[in-house]
């Protein structure tokens, strides 16, 4: 099992985060260029879609997403369907580079609860992680049998933040695959109407096998145009690379939104 950092050291973290934020006027937002999702959809008829470049770096073992594709419709003002595939570069020391498409992802977000009032915001997102293709998974770049995952996203919005939490995890039904919890706080500052910073704590456990990973980051969204948001992230673990646990993750991507069915580009909206 790999270590991970203390309990009280986690804490004191995920409270400096929060006092940080709170300190600012932001709107955080989950997802790309985060791993945190959060309860927002695109809206009836409009496509977000996300285009980026993943790379995780480990003391053993090296891996690129190139491209990570991640595609979402709004179906009404609350659901949103989602499809997500990632082409993996994966490098070891001393052995021959590997590439091949990993597990992609199909899934639903269903905004249950929102309250303008209070500032509540409350969805889940249940999403099918297909098997990987034979070759992915004799090469260990994809999972080799398909898994199903249910988290829930929640965000408030405070007079002066807004904070999003996910909690979710992955039930497998088969003995090739393991089950896996994740936990992500994200929290941010709308410093232009343009510029938008964000930070996130998150928590990847899977049961039985790797990853056992606390990473920290950070990033922005900077409004490009109309239509296209650059999105870029940069991170680590918590523990020192030797560990097993990354020694740094980061995300570089464009975003695209479209409207009516993808006719003409749309203004983006604020972060």
């Amino acid at each position: 099992m790999l270590a991970s950092p203390p309990a009280n050291f986690r804490s004191v973290l995920l409270l400096g985060v929060l006092y940080l934020a709170t300190a600012f006027s932001a709107r955080a937002q989950g997802g790309p260029p985060l791993l945190t999702n959060d309860p927002g959809t695109p809206g009836n008829g409009n496509w977000e879609i996300n285009i980026g470049v993943m790379p995780v770096l480990r003391h053993d073992a090296n891996q690129y997403q190139l491209p990570q594709l991640d595609v979402n419709f709004g179906l009404g003002n609350r659901i949103q369907l989602t499809y997500e595939a990632p082409y993996v570069l994966q490098a070891i020391p001393g052995h021959t580079q590997l590439t091949g498409w990993s597990n992609s992802f199909l899934g639903v977000k269903w905004r249950f609860y929102e309250n303008d009032k209070s500032g509540w915001q409350i969805s889940t997102f249940p999403q099918l992680q297909i098997a990987g293709p034979v070759g992915s998974s004799k090469n260990g770049i994809a999972e080799p049998a398909s898994r199903f995952f249910l988290p829930i996203e929640i965000t408030k919005s405070f007079p002066k933040v807004d904070l999003n939490f996910e909690a979710g995890y992955f039930f497998a039904w088969d003995s090739r695959s393991h089950p896996e919890r994740i936990l992500g706080l994200a929290a941010g500052h709308q410093f232009t109407p343009k510029l938008e910073i964000i930070g996130e704590v998150y928590n990847d456990r899977a049961m039985g096998a790797l990853p056992h990973d606390t990473t920290f980051d950070a990033g922005g969204r900077y409004r490009l145009g109309k239509g296209f948001i650059l999105l870029l992230m940069a991170g680590r673990s918590f523990s020192s690379n030797t560990s097993g646990q990354p020694n740094f993750l980061g995300y570089l991507g464009v975003q695209v939104l479209l409207k009516n069915y993808g006719r003409h580009l749309q203004d983006a909206p604020a972060p």
